[in-house]
């Protein structure tokens, strides 16, 4: 599904990303983790082009990303969440869900402003998907509210609601769990599972531990940009490297 083959990544001589090579195989959850600065969401900027200047090769399905513009990420099939929510706040959840999946949608500007056909049967699509997602993330009691008006909880489940309506094959998760209370973490470690139960591969940031360790197939760690260890949960948490930069000694 996804091929990272010797990123390198600078901001004005500083070395975010060190010639970095993972493979996520289709249908894996892939935990990606390391200390404040290691380079995981720089690496998730790359993967959805907000950041353009890296070096080396990331392949999606078949698809070479260099060069593609940011607006093709989706229709590729790449969604993704922010560590900082990006959502509208003074719109319903429904209709922040709603625009996730306007990059499937057909109908141009012309068809738009006429109001054509296709455009309100994509409507129609749109909005049945829209409460479908709602309902899959538990948020149905609210789905007509304004989102700034939601608890920081449930925003954050807004957003991952939004990310799917956009159909991703790949999922980036950028620390879901920040934030959030012990139930809600348990919620959205089912909610990880049920996703990929759907055939969506996931490739996940996150501090909390805890919840890396418990859902995913593979981990990834980084420091300083570099990678220093792969492999299983046990495997990773065992690692000296990943001890010493993130994880810390324990008696």
């Amino acid at each position: 599904m996804l091929t990272i083959s010797d990123v390198t990544m600078r901001f004005s001589g500083v070395v975010a990303l060190d010639h970095v090579s993972f493979d996520v195989k289709r249908g894996q959850i892939c935990g990606l983790i390391g200390p404040n600065g290691a380079g995981k969401t720089t690496l998730f900027n790359c993967l959805s082009r907000l950041n353009r200047s890296w070096q080396g090769e990331i392949v999606f399905d078949g698809h070479r990303l260099a060069g593609a513009p940011i607006h093709r990420m989706a229709p590729l099939g790449i969604g993704r969440t922010f560590q900082n929510l990006a959502l509208f706040g003074s719109m319903s959840v429904l209709e922040n869900v709603m625009l996730g999946g306007h990059c499937q949608t057909r109908g141009g500007f012309v068809a738009h402003a006429l109001a054509a056909p296709i455009v309100r049967r994509e409507e129609v699509f749109l909005r049945q998907r829209a409460r479908e997602l709602i309902d899959f993330v538990n948020l149905q009691q609210v789905a007509a509210r304004m989102v700034g008006d939601l608890p920081f909880g449930y925003r954050k489940r807004v957003e991952l609601a939004r990310a799917l309506a956009s159909e991703p094959k790949l999922l980036l998760l950028d620390e879901p769990a920040a934030g959030l209370n012990r139930e809600e973490i348990e919620h959205l470690r089912d909610l990880i599972w049920q996703i990929r139960d759907l055939g969506v591969t996931i490739l996940l940031v996150e501090h909390h531990m805890n919840l890396v360790m418990t859902v995913s197939d593979t981990v990834v760690a980084l420091n300083f940009g570099r990678k220093i260890a792969e492999g299983t949960p046990g495997d990773v948490q065992k690692h000296p490297d990943v001890i010493d930069a993130y994880l810390g000694h324990t008696n």
